[in-house]
């Protein structure tokens, strides 16, 4: 294990997994800054001790709420595949330079994709975005089923 804390690739996965591993987790704040700001609540819990006037006017969906719960969903539904892939990726020997594109293009378009999604902004921009992610990993993916292939 050492030894693979040593190797450039390897070190470049980790830093840019954290990354967006560390994105993906701030996406829970996030939500819940939006729900306390919105007055926006899921569970009876939540309100507990509100009148019931409140209560039914606390317990509601709020449109900013689901778009911060959207994109956390993207985010869930892109990066732990990223995570595995990058992983299995790095093992297979690639070039720093070309391992390093794809992990920089990824956590990029990972963090536009939050700010775009976020500020409502372009939704071609950030299908833009959304797109280049998954084609990183699926280049991943096709490296390592290339590397090591076994049928």
């Amino acid at each position: 294990m050492a030894g693979l804390m040593q190797d450039e690739v390897f070190m470049a996965f980790t830093t840019y997994a954290v990354i967006v591993i560390l994105k993906m987790m701030l996406m829970s704040p996030i939500t819940a800054y939006y729900r306390l700001t919105r007055g926006s609540f899921l569970n009876e819990e939540d309100v507990a001790g509100k009148s019931a006037e409140e209560k039914k006017k606390l317990l509601r969906t709020n449109p900013d709420v689901e778009r911060v719960r959207r994109c956390h969903q993207n985010d869930l539904e892109n990066i732990i595949p990223f995570v595995v892939v990058g992983l299995l990726y790095a093992l297979t020997g690639p070039e720093l330079s070309t391992a390093l594109l794809h992990f920089r293009l990824f956590a990029g378009c990972r963090i536009f994709h939050t700010i775009i999604y976020l500020g409502a902004l372009s939704h071609s921009l950030r299908g833009l975005c959304w797109i280049l992610g998954v084609l990183v990993t699926l280049s991943m993916a096709y490296t390592v089923l290339n590397t090591v292939l076994f049928l």
